[in-house]
């Protein structure tokens, strides 16, 4: 893995990570795996800093930065296109900032001695062997939104950044600073086009340096940044196709390639192994992830894309893909709890009348679903679901079909013990306690989630790509800029029902950047068929992987039996929990690699050696 990390004390650290640079200008701080040209610095003395990462910063812009560092305008510091990690210090102030959707995660832990942080959680846990937090993986498994216990990392000891805040070490205290709003001043769709537009520009520019160029041709999202790196050059625009999807991915992207100078497309094939699950029997060859990661399951369908990219590239480049795109340009139709709670009734049933077209059931039924949500905050949604955790298991229906909820609880929570629910409990509600400042809307604060659970997520995938082909990936639509020009715009004009993906439109419509067919596209491909054929072939094998020998049901988090009456609902064709099964697997692969993956490690220093 890439990662980074540092120390703030009075005494020297007695510990460096091995094979670890040292960060130019500043004390103290490291990198791991990061190429000298993704590592920019500036400032010396009392105010530097260092970027790490995908910057688009340029060289003057880098060379103003300490002013702002002296200021303390840290959030003038995460304002370039890319994605990048900011380290920052101002006299006896040490900043670190990562970015809004965790691409660059922020960890810390406190001794005596001082403060020690880092960009992988791993490797602070690795300091002294701290183990994994049960109670705080619970929370992973059964809701699926980051920021829920808050600080606690997915290890003991171990405390995280949210995502919008940075951590501040100075002399007298360490701690955490937001330097994000929870929620942007509204603006208007078509207000906001020309921005999304010019934060979309610089995203994909920031990433475009001489090297190969290939990206994902698909949905909107992705062939949105197929286009736009097509016109600096040559784009390996690449398709996934394959019969089981029945799908119109396929015709759109020949046409849109036939049609956009620049984009060489190629597609690729699905055979019997690309699948969900395949490749399971071999965790060596899953990427090593600092936290339990969605695409171990669907490595197989990445690999099958990456092997054709690196047959068409003599020399690694860089590979864009759409993730995030479906969070910032669209909206789950939740908001209607918003609108309900704001008073809109008249804006809540017209929005309810178009969802029930969509989804082939009424305007009641939607506005019954959201009224739960509108009526309570998150703290008290939360109490709510500790009370529900310390009662009966549910009987199992599609999430679709439950409430609408500031904190869902997923399938996940009823495969757990009864101590397990009940220590993930106690847990929720000390985090309602302790919720400072609860957001007054639930369509920021479920955007946020969403968004960082998928920054986290295309880790895994960064992983597949880099370790196994030298190739970066590239998410533009997790970079800051981007996600501050879409999230501008209320959920309610983003995810209307009577458009797809509006804000499209409305930053490019006119641009002659995209075909004017794609713009109007109302449909979108899915990974469905895949998901539940690799279930039917590899379900003996995930009967393995989950049963007596299971480290998650060693922990009370995944007994044997509700999980195996999944897999024989998939196994029938019947409706299943496929995220919570996706979840469970790639939180049981994870546990497994911590005892058998390479992991960070931590050299000792000898000061007396040194010093004679």
């Amino acid at each position: 893995m890439r990662w980074s990390a540092g120390w703030y004390g009075d005494s020297a650290c007695d510990r460096l990570p091995a094979g670890g640079r040292a960060v130019p200008g500043l004390d103290a701080a490291w990198t791991l795996g990061w190429p000298s040209a993704r590592i920019r610095t500036a400032g010396e003395g009392r105010a530097a800093l260092a970027v790490i990462g995908e910057c688009g910063a340029d060289d003057r812009e880098l060379a103003n930065a300490p002013a702002l560092v002296r200021a303390g305008k840290w959030r003038a510091l995460t304002r370039w296109p890319g994605s990048y990690l900011t380290i920052a210090r101002s006299g006896p102030t040490l900043a670190v900032i990562g970015d809004l959707t965790g691409q660059h995660p922020v960890y810390w832990r406190t001794d005596a001695a001082g403060t020690w942080w880092s960009t992988s959680a791993c490797a602070l846990a690795a300091l002294d062997g701290a183990p994994v937090d049960p109670a705080a993986l619970a929370a992973h498994l059964a809701f699926g939104q980051p920021d829920v216990l808050g600080e606690r990392s997915l290890f003991r000891t171990v405390r995280r950044v949210p995502p919008g805040h940075l951590l501040l070490i100075g002399p007298e205290e360490v701690g955490t600073v937001p330097y994000e709003p929870a929620s942007y001043g509204p603006v208007d769709l078509h207000r906001a086009g020309p921005a999304v537009r010019a934060a979309l520009f610089e995203a994909v520019a920031a990433r475009i340096d001489g090297r190969p160029v290939s990206a994902d041709l698909a949905g909107l999202d992705s062939t949105t940044l197929a286009c736009l790196a097509a016109r600096s050059g040559p784009v390996t625009a690449l398709t996934f196709a394959d019969p089981r999807l029945r799908d119109d991915d396929l015709a759109y992207a020949a046409r849109t390639a036939a049609t956009v100078p620049g984009l060489r497309h190629q597609v690729v094939s699905g055979n019997p192994d690309t699948v969900y699950y395949q490749g399971l029997d071999d965790l060596a060859a899953l990427p090593v992830t600092d936290a339990p990661n969605a695409y171990t399951v669907t490595a197989a369908i990445k690999r099958a894309v990456l092997d054709t990219v690196a047959a068409r590239h003599t020399v690694p480049g860089i590979h864009l893909t759409g993730a995030g795109g479906d969070a910032l340009l669209s909206a789950p139709s939740s908001y209607l709890a918003d609108l309900l709670r704001t008073r809109r009734p008249r804006d809540a049933w017209r929005h309810a009348l178009g969802h029930g077209r969509l989804r082939h059931t009424s305007a009641f039924t939607a506005l019954r679903r959201a009224h739960p949500a509108a009526r309570t905050s998150l703290p008290g949604a939360w109490r709510q679901i500790a009370a529900d955790l310390r009662g009966p298991v549910r009987a199992w229906v599609p999430q679709a079909q439950r409430p609408v909820s500031w904190t869902p609880l997923l399938a996940t929570a009823d495969w757990m013990s009864p101590d397990a629910r009940r220590h993930l409990a106690d847990a929720l509600i000390r985090a309602a306690d302790e919720l400072a400042d609860p957001p007054t809307l639930l369509a920021p604060w479920a955007d946020r989630q969403d968004l960082a659970r998928v920054g986290a997520n295309t880790g895994g995938w960064r992983e597949i790509a880099l370790a196994g082909y030298g190739i970066e990936l590239s998410a533009p639509y997790l970079d800051n800029e981007v996600v501050r020009a879409c999230l501008a715009v209320p959920a309610d004009q983003r995810g209307a029902p009577g458009r797809y993906k509006p804000l499209l439109a409305s930053a490019f419509a006119g641009t002659g950047v995209l075909p004017g067919f794609v713009l109007t596209r109302v449909t979108k491909g899915g990974f469905n068929a895949l998901a539940y054929e690799g279930l039917r072939r590899h379900a003996g094998q995930l009967r393995d992987l989950l049963g007596p020998t299971s480290r998650l049901a060693a922990l009370g988090l995944a007994a044997e039996a509700p999980v195996d009456a999944m897999l024989k609902r998939a196994a029938a064709g019947q409706p299943t929990a496929q995220g919570a099964l996706h979840l469970v697997t790639s939180a049981e692969i994870w546990l497994r690699q911590l005892d058998t993956a390479h992991t960070p490690v931590w050299r000792k220093v000898n000061f007396r050696v040194a010093a004679a």
